[in-house]
């Protein structure tokens, strides 16, 4: 048996990212994680967190470390996969050097990961 195609299906990496972005622009963590696999992977130096729920404890910990942030972003793309360079400053903090992976399967972001290094107080 086939199954219908989701809406999700057809989009390439690059439409999952643009729509990432946008989503990531709301702060709606419910919205941001619609575009990950219900078996994604979210991996940070803190730890490894699964599924839809562990990408909005990973991006909700983000959005908190740099709220209301402006974002410069440098994405590679090959294929299914995204190497990503940014940083960005807020009102409270600022990030230098951050690099995320991203990896994508049947128009979802199926795996990420995310460094960055968070600059305080100056």
């Amino acid at each position: 048996m086939t199954k219908p195609p989701t809406p999700a299906g057809p989009r390439t990496p690059e439409e999952v990212f643009a729509d990432h972005g946008r989503r990531l622009g709301t702060g709606d963590l419910d919205s941001i994680s619609a575009n990950y696999a219900g078996d994604a992977v979210f991996i940070t130096p803190r730890g490894i967190l699964r599924g839809r729920e562990g990408a909005k404890e990973g991006i909700g910990a983000l959005l908190a470390d740099l709220p209301d942030a402006d974002w410069q972003l440098t994405p590679r793309f090959a294929d299914e996969v995204l190497f990503l360079e940014w940083s960005a400053t807020s009102p409270t903090a600022r990030v230098e050097d951050g690099v995320d992976t991203f990896v994508f399967r049947d128009g979802l972001i199926q795996a990420q990961t995310v460094r960055y290094t968070l600059i305080t107080g100056d």
